[in-house]
């Protein structure tokens, strides 16, 4: 059974594992004041342009979108996130167990404009019987793999500022949306379009772990508590630190974000040639394609993955996921299993 599930079934990029190796009998202070942490901040900073950028790494997607959104409200007010949002519709209510509520705006394809953010607006102005919104979360790329254009991300930016809001992008799998074909956006840009933002690498090469940036360093003032209180901050924070250096100094972090957009990329291209369509367009390392029932269960037994909406009584819509080591050969067989229907 081939895992087309998740893209983090495998463990790590050789060059991490090496690099773990060659350092670990190296003395180091803890809790993120390590050599190597504190080289991958600086690298970091160096790639946003942002010398005074707060630089925070912590273990997990989810863990990140806690210790950010918990930290940047106060406790009447809460975020706004498209109804598919991974803080909306998959993290078990983490946002609301700190006592937020989280606004959901509807969205097709994962995506959210800034018009819906003024109408959203408009609807909490009941002061002060209604939450406050404060906060609005993107993702990029988002549940469905689209990504946000410049253009998309400029209005969104411009909607924030002039109505006093916090903008927080989930990056999870930012990599895959900035070497995406289509992409206009980079590092920098996004650095100066958003406060806060985290970049994934749980999902492209790495054991585990997120780099939460403030590029607004007002938005971090005593996160460094939040982090400690909510158990985040690693006693052997040089695992995180050295990580984020063996991906970032030669951008390793970006060739293998590439590699798996590629993969899917083929995938999506075999799928369309078979004269199948999707559910949206595809943009990255996840695809939606829509495909018979009964090829799904014949392709279920030999590859793993989501059978994700349906579509009526003979099609449904299935996520396929590629990775930064997925093997071509399987994708092979795959392919020549949708052109046996």
């Amino acid at each position: 059974m081939y895992n087309l599930k998740i893209d983090y079934a495998e463990g790590a990029h050789p060059a991490i594992l090496d690099k773990l190796l060659e350092t670990n009998f190296i003395q180091q202070n803890g809790y993120g004041s390590d050599e190597y942490t504190l080289e991958a901040q600086s690298i970091l900073r160096s790639k946003i342009n942002k010398p005074a950028a707060e630089i925070y790494f912590v273990s997990g997607g989810t863990q990140a979108n806690l210790l950010v959104i918990s930290a940047l409200l106060r406790p009447h007010e809460a975020v706004i996130s498209a109804s598919t949002g991974h803080i909306y519709a998959n993290e078990t209510g983490a946002i609301e167990a700190t006592g937020h509520k989280v606004i959901p705006i509807e969205s097709k394809d994962g995506k959210i404009t800034s018009t819906q953010i003024e109408q959203t607006l408009a609807q909490f102005q009941l002061r002060p019987h209604v939450v406050k919104p404060k906060v609005v979360y993107i993702s990029n790329t988002t549940e469905f793999g689209t990504i946000y254009s410049e253009s998309e991300l400029q209005g969104i930016s411009d909607c924030c500022k002039s109505n006093g809001l916090t903008l927080f992008m989930d990056g999870a799998r930012l990599g895959h949306a900035l070497t995406a074909t289509n992409n206009d956006l980079t590092l920098e840009k996004i650095a100066n379009l958003v406060d806060v933002f985290y970049i994934g690498a749980t999902k492209n090469g790495a054991l585990f772990g997120e780099a939460i940036i403030f590029s607004n360093p007002l938005c971090a003032v005593d996160f460094d508590y939040n982090l400690k209180q909510k158990g985040a901050l690693l006693a052997k924070g040089r695992v995180l630190g050295i990580q984020f250096l063996s991906l970032f100094q030669d951008d390793l972090y970006f060739k293998l974000a590439k590699e798996a957009n590629e993969m899917a990329m083929k995938l999506a291209r075999a799928c369309k040639d078979r004269g199948f369509t999707f559910l949206v367009e595809p943009m990255s390392n996840q695809i939606f394609p829509i495909l018979p029932l009964s090829l799904i269960q014949r392709l279920q037994e030999r590859f793993d993955f989501y059978v994700w909406r349906p579509i009526n009584a003979e099609f449904a819509a299935v996520r396929l996921i590629t990775s930064w080591t997925t093997d071509e050969l399987m994708l092979d067989v795959f392919i020549s299993m949708l052109e046996e229907e």
